[in-house]
């Protein structure tokens, strides 16, 4: 995969979590930062970091349960350890670290 083609899936991806952040009613605030970094802070205090990777061609999340790495497979992005989809995980890591069900719809 070309730079290019990375950055605009990587963008793609960032903004679509957004947008199902604020769509899940989570209590969450969101700050977009430059260079496709999203801050996330629950109410509890806690933050959480999704960002895009350039060198690497991921996205990473780093979540007070542990740091992640997504890669495009063609088709989703996939967790590179366990395979699992970026917004099944987030929607795992958000609910764990907010303390409550949340859902992320890709």
């Amino acid at each position: 995969m070309s730079e290019s083609e990375f950055e605009q899936l990587a963008e793609q991806a960032l903004a679509r979590i957004e947008q199902s952040l604020e769509e899940s009613g989570a209590e969450v605030d969101i700050e977009s930062g430059p260079g496709g970094v999203l801050e996330l802070e629950f109410e509890n205090g806690s933050k959480m970091v999704v960002n895009r990777h350039s060198a690497a061609r991921e996205i990473w999340v780093a979540a007070k349960s542990g740091g992640f790495h997504f890669r495009w497979d063609g088709k989703a992005w996939r967790d590179t350890r366990d395979g699992s989809e970026l917004f099944a995980a987030l929607s795992k890591l958000v609910s764990s670290q907010s303390g409550k069900g949340v859902v992320l719809k890709p």
